[in-house]
């Protein structure tokens, strides 16, 4: 089976950079069609040191833009939905955004339909970082596609790859494959660049000066459905990452 449409489901603008805009690139450069749905406009989030938004009423409208703009670097469409991402709470406690579960699902498998998604990327069921929003969108998204695409394969993004450190992979799910995604760091860096409000964000994470420097240049995944019991995937899309170089680990 050749890959011809993969839909990615997000919870905030750059989580679709961060966490997978070298596989998205590849996925383009192979012709296949992109689509990232991110749940909210991430209008609870950071504001920019020094502000690059003035007030946080107004951080939505721009990371929206923010996002078009990566979506456009990496060469995918996009569909932003209208769920309101919570402002992080006192200590930086993280909430879920407010969603009728049942209702999101439904959102979700829709579009994998109306887009005959043969593959769909999203957040692990760790959320990442724990960040309860991952999570919801991590749930929702395997109910709902399952329910409506039960033969769509679902893949997960930031699985554990144990001989790199990095404070974003889910770890409690080792990855099926990973990828030194360098051959397309170009269109993910252009990416990142689009994201301005974040970019305090990006480096602060490791002390570092630049955005390029944040530049995380191995990506990796985990096949949730259908189910592995086990074994390594053997499929249309496990079969494109293994040709652009992709490894077991």
């Amino acid at each position: 089976m050749m890959l011809k449409s993969v839909v990615c489901y997000f919870a905030h603008p750059d989580d679709e950079t961060v966490l997978a805009g070298g596989i998205i690139n590849l996925l383009v450069k192979q012709g296949v069609h992109v689509h990232l749905v991110c749940a909210t406009r991430g209008e609870g989030g950071e504001l920019g040191e020094p502000p690059v938004v003035a007030r946080q009423e107004l951080l939505g409208a721009v990371r929206e833009r923010e996002l078009r703009c990566a979506a456009n670097a990496l060469g995918a469409s996009v569909t932003v939905l209208d769920y309101v991402d919570p402002v992080v709470g006192p200590d930086e406690v993280l909430y879920p955004f407010d969603a009728d579960f049942d209702t999101l699902a439904k959102q979700f498998g829709d579009i994998a339909r109306r887009r005959a998604a043969d593959v769909i990327l999203t957040h692990g069921a760790d959320g990442e970082y724990g960040h309860p929003a991952h999570q919801l969108v991590h749930r929702a998204a395997l109910h709902g596609v399952r329910a409506q695409s039960p033969k769509t394969l679902i893949y997960t993004v930031a699985a554990l790859v144990p001989t790199i450190e990095d404070k974003l992979w889910n770890t409690n799910e080792p990855a099926h494959l990973a990828l030194d995604i360098r051959p397309w760091a170009e269109a993910k860096i252009a990416a990142m660049e689009c994201h301005v409000s974040q970019h305090a964000l990006f480096k602060r994470r490791k002390r570092l000066k630049t955005v390029r420097e944040a530049l995380r240049t191995t990506e990796s995944v985990r096949r949730q459905w259908p189910e592995t019991h086990g074994e390594q995937p053997d499929d249309a899309f496990a079969t494109l990452l293994r040709d652009a170089g992709a490894w077991s680990p």
